[in-house]
């Protein structure tokens, strides 16, 4: 069905889910705040309870309410996660033994963190001018910010430069992976990342607590040594809706 301007009209669905997603912006329903159930909008629209129900599932399924059952669907109170994409990389952050993370975030963070010994997976090697089958150190970690999963990470690094270092223990101590690179003579000096999205697979959305609907952001980050060697590939797998990636620098 058109409009009389001739412009495909919107499943009733999407118009209600974008009034919905309008009263959020404006504040008209914030955080916690309660939105009218299936039949109150099916009223309100003069719609079927169904049709409600879908509008509903958009917005769950970009992050915006949460529904519990018996209870409706309520605005998510969760501040979502600014990321610095460039300062958060500085030499001043993990040079001076702070986190990556706190040149993001205040609140404290849940990681759970598990390091194994593997083969580079096979496009790993390359990124890492390893052989195939070369040994890599792989830090794999959760993120969990106030009970709300966000962020998969693994870091690849070249056994050869790690093994029987702090990198390969669990805690690798202030200023993290970086730092310990640094004592290593690897320093890292310059980063390259790669940024799409794509909807999760399903180990992954479960692990993040979060719809198959609902895309995930994927990050890939090599980092270089000053003679620009690749010592580590970290691949990031975040929730869309726990983070805006936020890039600032001089032109």
């Amino acid at each position: 069905m058109a409009s009389e301007t001739g412009t495909p009209q919107r499943p009733k669905y999407q118009r209600i889910a974008d009034d919905l997603k309008a009263a959020i912006e404006t504040g008209t329903y914030g955080p916690g705040d309660r939105l009218p159930g299936e039949s109150a909008l099916a009223a309100q629209y003069d719609v079927a309870p169904l049709t409600a129900r879908q509008a509903l599932k958009i917005l769950r399924t970009e992050g915006l309410v949460e529904t519990k059952r018996g209870a409706g669907a309520r605005v998510i109170s969760f501040r979502p996660i600014r990321r610095h994409g460039i300062q958060r990389l500085s030499h001043q952050q993990w040079g001076t033994g702070k986190t990556i993370w706190s040149a993001d975030e205040e609140r404290p963070v849940t990681i759970d963190v598990q390091v194994d010994t593997v083969a580079a997976p096979a496009h790993i090697a390359p990124l890492l001018d390893l052989s195939d089958g070369e040994s890599v150190c792989a830090r794999s970690r959760r993120f969990v910010l106030a009970d709300r999963p966000v962020m998969l990470a693994t870091s690849y690094l070249p056994l050869s430069l790690v093994e029987g270092t702090a990198i390969m223990r669990v805690d690798t101590g202030d200023g993290g992976t970086y730092a310990r690179l640094a004592e290593l003579g690897f320093t890292p000096a310059h980063f390259r990342e790669e940024i799409r999205c794509r909807l999760p697979l399903a180990a992954e959305a479960e692990s993040l607590g979060m719809p198959l609907e609902r895309p995930v952001v994927k990050v890939c980050r090599t980092a270089y040594d000053a003679n620009l060697r690749a010592v580590e590939v970290n691949e990031m797998t975040m929730d869309s809706a726990a983070y805006i990636l936020e890039y600032a620098f001089d032109a």
